[in-house]
């Protein structure tokens, strides 16, 4: 086992390296940065702050990670950033710690891919094998659960809590929480549908995404407020995890309020 750092690339004195950690040409290191083992800087990467990287992790020339949050309110509080193993972060990826107000700390999952130019706030939590296009924007404590997939140059407001397994189109601006397991696009990003791409592609059975369709529809029909027909599909499909995970989501506390399809806005 080894470390490999090219001569030109600085790491202070405090840095903590892993096994097997590689640091190409131009890259800096700070002094209270952590690369577990495997990790792989490509070259030109500058990692800052009291940030940690899990194993495995390959970053790319030019990403910006740990950096000073973009939030006026910070005022140099020692917050940290957490990022799991196994991710790839391209090129030109920022990702942010957190922030007194957000509980000091941005937190991102494991096997995630972040594409050229993606952007990770201050105090989001990120979950595992979550996809986030070219340029995909997440705003600051925003919540995105296991394997959504978060378009090209989507932009995600303060706060949104996307849900697991959902898809949000590309070049959509997403102001409202989305279901999981929904698909959103737009300009205003509204919802069309389940991701039924995604959940075949992972493996969910007929069964599950029949009795969520099912449930989707019964959920945004016209009759009734949006929280009776929550209650209603709570109580119809109580042994359906998936839609229980939905029932759940519309039943938890948010800032803000839910993407809907066009018609259904005014519930």
């Amino acid at each position: 086992m080894s470390t490999n750092i090219h001569q030109t690339a600085v790491v202070e004195d405090g840095a903590a390296l892993g096994a097997d950690v590689t640091i190409g040409a131009y890259s800096c290191v700070g002094a209270g940065v952590e690369l577990g083992d495997n990790v792989e800087l490509k070259s030109h990467v500058v990692i800052g702050g009291s940030t940690r990287i899990g194993k495995g992790c390959r970053l790319f020339p030019f990403a910006s990670i740990g950096q000073q949050p973009q939030d006026l309110k910070f005022h140099g509080e020692d917050s940290r950033l957490e990022v799991g193993e196994n991710n790839t972060i391209r090129e030109y990826v920022t990702m942010n710690p957190g922030t007194e107000g957000g509980g000091m700390v941005t937190r991102v999952g494991s096997n995630c891919t972040f594409m050229v130019g993606a952007h990770v706030a201050h105090d989001c939590v990120i979950g595992d094998g979550v996809i986030m296009a070219n340029y995909a924007s997440l705003g600051g404590h925003v919540f995105v659960g296991d394997h959504a997939i978060i378009g090209g140059l989507a932009a995600v407001h303060q706060f949104v809590r996307i849900g697991p397994h959902a898809m949000i189109g590309g070049m959509s601006g997403v102001e409202q929480d989305v279901i999981p397991y929904g698909s959103v696009m737009g300009d205003r990003a509204a919802l069309c549908g389940l991701n039924i791409v995604g959940l075949k592609r992972r493996g969910f059975t007929r069964d599950s995404i029949r009795s969520m369709r099912e449930a989707y529809r019964q959920l945004f029909d016209s009759q009734g407020t949006l929280r009776e027909r929550v209650e209603q599909v709570g109580t119809s499909y109580a042994e359906t995890q998936e839609v229980m995970d939905i029932v759940e989501f519309l039943s938890g506390d948010s800032t803000r309020s839910f993407c809907l399809p066009r018609e259904d806005r005014g519930s």
